[in-house]
């Protein structure tokens, strides 16, 4: 298991201050987020959030959560990923994963550098991610 200390900047999507209706391209600790689109998602105060995920060889993802649920595939590459509760796995290209909302994850890339497709369906104006 892993430390919190051991997990340097957050990949997916923890920059702080990244809000769910303003998030831009966002390079931070061997991580680029490129915002495709958004929408607001029928209900009540939440927003789809479309983006592109692009992870230096053996960046490290921080231990976050979402106010929303998270669902990402992998495109290239591969992603080992650590899901509060369930043991820790290996995604490869093609192979994708989801997160509920407010579950803490959070892994470590693969080698080379991965490409994953994400998108979060999340409370409009809050911060995308925060620290767990």
């Amino acid at each position: 298991m892993r430390s919190r200390r051991g997990f340097m900047g957050c990949a997916l999507c923890a920059a702080v201050g990244l809000v769910a209706t303003g998030a831009q391209a966002q390079p931070a600790g061997g991580v680029t987020r490129t915002m495709i689109g958004t929408i607001d998602y029928p209900g009540d105060g939440k927003v789809s959030i479309l983006m592109t995920v692009e992870l230096a060889p053996n960046a490290v993802i921080a231990r976050h959560t979402h106010p929303g649920v998270e669902s990402s595939v992998v495109m290239e590459g591969e992603v080992m990923l650590e899901v509060q509760g369930q043991p820790a796995r290996t995604y490869k290209a093609g192979e994708g994963f989801q997160v509920p909302p407010g579950v803490p994850h959070g892994g470590k890339n693969g080698p080379a550098t991965s490409k994953l497709a994400a998108t979060y369906i999340v409370e409009k104006d809050k911060p995308l991610a925060s620290p767990a």
